[in-house]
């Protein structure tokens, strides 16, 4: 994906669905995350557990957060959650699959 916005979607199958995050923008990757998930499994993003339930949402923030020498060029962090295996790329994207 070429466009960097909030979060353009990809368009969800049975079995992923990606999205790209801008980490530029105000709103909390921990968010972005969880509206993924729910977008995949079709649900509403209150029936969700919460994220920290899954891992250290605020860790997961500061992980790809802009540093001071710029962003994050490379690495990824993946964890189970809500049934789903999310992997979240330095590169913006969040990609959620069937666990």
């Amino acid at each position: 994906m070429t466009e960097m916005t909030s979060q353009s979607p990809s368009v969800p199958t049975e079995e992923q669905y990606a999205v790209q995050y801008d980490r530029l923008d105000n709103e909390p990757l921990s968010v972005a995350v969880v509206d993924a998930v729910a977008t995949f499994c079709n649900d509403d993003v209150t029936e969700l557990e919460p994220l920290h339930y899954t891992i250290n949402a605020d860790a997961l923030e500061r992980l790809f957060e802009p540093r001071a020498d710029g962003l994050r060029s490379g690495g990824s962090v993946t964890f189970e959650y809500n049934d789903c295996l999310v992997t979240v790329g330095a590169d913006g994207e969040i990609l959620v699959e069937t666990a």
